[in-house]
């Protein structure tokens, strides 16, 4: 059979897809009127299952979306974040373009939902507060770590989710959202900080006022993201028309009329600001503000009516392309304290989210909680105590992981300044130290003008550490032990020490006579000894300045032409003249001895020997200047101060790798460090001796000059807790550029900023904190005292 012969047999085309293609109107209109006839014939059934279907799935999706939310905030947490002085400009833009890794994927969004965060200010009485509300299904540490690195030196505290709005106040709320399409940008390119006419709608709230912002973000899903690309397409197009008439022209192959008239001269510009919009990350964003007031107020409706007002309209600043406007939120408390994400979110840019939810950069932005000293990691290099090795304990690293924080025995050498106010935690970490040193059998001497450190030591040494323990304490009844000032190989380093001493603590009342006379007393007396061998103390030179039998009996044993010439122009004054050469020395010793706890410590027969302490044992020298006096105290200490270190020098004829470290940690050091030679000199030559000086005070003015620049330079281990701005300013020199003086300043309590030596090399700054000390062990403190005294000599007088 041929072809046209096939074609006329078979008949022309037909089917519904031919009709549709050669006449499109006609399909339509035949399955409109099927549909048509269908409904009129099953209206009755279909209509009601129509209803109950579409009830139940919007009551499904809203049960849905509720679980979700439950979900999402059980466990959930707030992390409060405290500014640092130096706010990051770009630091918002960081922060949330870190938190966009917070989207999940689709298949776990169609069960639990995509978590989303709060970024909330709230304002009282009591000033700003900033926090971030973090879903319990979110890792909180995550979102702290963002916030940390967004803006260095910030402080971030986790605290329990509070409503924002009180129950029972007047409040007025309401939400922000964009007035057109969401591809057009707001305004974030601002010359000044945006938040100021915000912060300044809030501030000057009376008690009980409260106010808040909240903004609640979520990373875009997919779905948004192509709906906000189509917009953009449109938008570029000029096409202005709404969505279900396009899809209609679309299903009926109408062609869409384009927009008539001459197309807006910017449109290029706003095409180009919508496509940068788009590019990154983007958040779908809800800010809902509400103001409150307790009902008692006068007209309190009107005063958080006028305050919500001032909040809204603070966000005018925010206009560009697009702006904000705000819809009134009836029901707020559940809203706000729920945190829940509404069903038309705003979509946003980073930096358009950035522009909403940052920190204030302004220094002096009105009522916000500033965070204290940044918190900075430790190098690794910095040794880690432990059993068995050299290394003293100081604390732990503040920041990171917790690690213990050591300094190395032999790096210790080089001394350690400490600083820091009362309170502080200086004392605690000089506790430390000493107890590690105890442990270890290293020389321990503690002198402490207060009196709190020997006691909290008492109660925690170990009870196997009797026989090596020296207290010096003026509340105990027993007789104390004595360190006569005039034991020393050495008879003019003993002279030059008893006479440095004085005429450093007495510095306004002391003249070259004095000095004169009081170096020639202790000459004469020590030259005596020697020739005799008789004990001589601190208390007899009163007896040799007043009393002539007392003379006689020990100038014909001098054989010194000088002092022999010396004590004959003493006599040969009267009596009334050598008493007025002798007072100005007389009165100032008489006040030292008179005390008889400081004539028992000093001005008797030695009872210990301080090289025995420095090779292992332990000394407590409690001087409270409350009890002896502030130049008792100093006087005493600063014999402690002499006699150690002529001990310490004395190890020069002990091979070097036989010494055992030692330390000498003084509190209110600027008290005791009145020897004749400089302290750069002494500190320099201490560690070739193996004694470490610990050096502790509260602060700069205490020292003078002299004394401050020999700790700067040669104390180089240095621990600083909480300074005041003056000290902080002078000290940042040694913590720069990891700390600067804000942090200095702004220490908290038991924590200090640490710039320490390992293997003789300085490492740069960071901060720890100091452990606790461990409990006290009650009865050790009078089983130790009562061991110590056990043995003492007993005391003995001299004619």
């Amino acid at each position: 059979m041929t072809r046209p012969a096939l074609s006329l047999a078979l008949g022309p085309p037909n089917g519904p897809l031919v009709g549709f293609l050669t006449d499109p109107g006609s399909l339509w209109e035949h399955l409109g009127r099927t549909t048509a006839r269908a409904l009129a014939t099953h209206a009755p059934v279909l209509a009601p299952c129509a209803a109950i279907a579409v009830t139940c799935v919007v009551v499904l999706r809203r049960m849905l979306h509720r679980w979700r939310q439950r979900h999402l905030a059980a466990g959930a947490r707030c992390v409060e974040v405290l500014a640092p002085p130096d706010v990051a400009a770009k630091g918002g833009e960081v922060l949330w373009a870190q938190l966009s890794g917070l989207l999940r994927p689709w298949w776990r969004r169609l069960t639990t939902g995509q978590p989303h965060l709060a970024f909330e200010y709230t304002w009282s009485h009591a000033g700003l507060r900033i926090a971030l509300w973090v879903p319990g299904t979110v890792p909180l540490a995550l979102v702290r770590c963002a916030v940390e690195a967004a803006w260095p030196g910030v402080h971030t505290r986790v605290i329990t989710p509070a409503p924002l709005v009180p129950p029972g106040h007047e409040v007025t709320a309401g939400r922000l959202r964009t007035a057109r399409t969401d591809v057009l940008p707001l305004r974030t390119d601002h010359p000044t900080d945006p938040l100021r006419a915000l912060l300044q709608a809030a501030t000057g709230m009376a008690e009980g006022e409260t106010a808040c912002v909240q903004i609640l973000a979520r990373p875009a899903t997919g779905a948004a993201l192509r709906r906000a690309r189509r917009q953009a397409r449109r938008l570029k197009a000029g096409h202005t028309a709404a969505r279900p008439p396009a899809l209609a022209a679309l299903f009926l192959h109408r062609r869409q009329v384009p927009a008539t008239g001459k197309q807006d001269p910017e449109h290029g510009t706003v095409v180009r600001q919508s496509a940068q919009k788009l590019t990154g990350p983007q958040w779908q964003c809800a800010l809902t503000y509400a103001t409150t007031c307790p009902p008692k107020h006068e007209r309190a409706q009107d005063m958080v009516r006028g305050r919500a007002h001032a909040l809204a309209s603070a966000f005018g600043l925010f206009a560009d392309r697009n702006h904000l406007v705000r819809t009134r939120l009836l029901r707020s408390c559940p809203h706000l304290s729920a945190r829940s994400f509404p069903a038309r979110p705003t979509l946003l840019s980073v930096p358009e989210l950035a522009a909403l939810a940052h920190l204030p950069t302004d220094t002096d932005a009105p009522g916000l909680q500033r965070a204290g000293a940044r918190s900075v990691l430790p190098p690794p290099q910095i040794p880690r105590p432990g059993p068995g090795n050299s290394v003293k304990p100081l604390g732990l690293a503040d920041t990171g992981a917790r690690r213990e924080i050591g300094l190395a025995v032999p790096d210790a050498r080089r001394h350690l300044h400490v600083m820091g106010a009362t309170g502080s935690g200086k004392s605690t970490l000089v506790a430390h130290l000493v107890l590690d040193d105890v442990r270890n059998h290293r020389g321990v001497i503690v002198i402490d003008p207060k009196g709190d450190l020997i006691t909290d030591l008492l109660d925690r040494l170990p009870d196997t550490c009797a026989d090596r323990l020296v207290l010096i304490d003026p509340d105990d009844p027993r007789p104390p032990p004595c360190l006569n000032a005039f034991d020393g190989p050495d008879t003019d380093v003993v002279v030059d020490n008893i006479t440095g001493i004085f005429r450093r603590i007495f510095a306004a009342f002391w003249g070259p006579r004095t000095d004169d006379l009081m170096r020639a007393a202790c000459l004469t007396l020590l030259k005596h000894r020697d020739h005799t061998h008789q004990q001589v103390t601190l208390a007899d030179i009163p007896r040799l300045l007043s009393e002539s039998a007392y003379r006689l009996r020990i100038l014909p044993t001098l054989n010194d032409p000088v002092l022999r010439g010396f004590w004959a122009w003493y006599e040969s004054m009267s009596e009334p003249s050598r008493a007025a050469v002798a007072g100005p020395l007389m009165n100032k010793l008489r006040a030292f001895l008179l005390r008889d706890f400081a004539r028992r410590a000093v001005a008797g027969p030695s009872t210990f020997h301080l090289t025995d302490v420095l090779d292992g044992g332990i000394l407590l020298a409690r001087l409270p200047k409350g009890a002896l006096g502030e130049d008792t105290t100093r006087l005493l200490g600063s014999f402690l101060v002499a006699g150690t270190w002529q001990a310490a020098t004395a190890r020069i004829r002990t091979p070097e790798h036989q010494r055992i470290d030692a330390t000498l940690s003084i509190d209110e050091a600027h008290n005791f460090l009145t020897l004749p030679y400089p302290l750069e000199d002494m500190l320099a030559e201490a560690r070739g001796y193996r004694l470490s000086m610990l050096l502790a005070h509260q602060h700069l003015a205490q020292l003078p000059r002299d004394l401050r620049e020999g700790i700067s330079a040669n104390a180089r281990n240095k621990i600083f807790f909480n300074a005041s701005p003056e000290d902080a300013a002078a000290l940042e020199r040694h913590t720069l550029p990891a700390l600067a003086a804000h942090d200095l300043a702004h220490l908290g309590r038991y924590q200090a900023a640490a710039h320490l030596l390992t293997d003789g090399a300085h490492n740069s700054a960071f901060t720890l904190t100091t452990r606790p000390l461990p409990p006290p062990v009650p009865g050790r403190a009078a089983a130790l005292r009562t061991t110590t005294g056990r043995n003492r000599p007993r005391p003995t007088t001299h004619p």
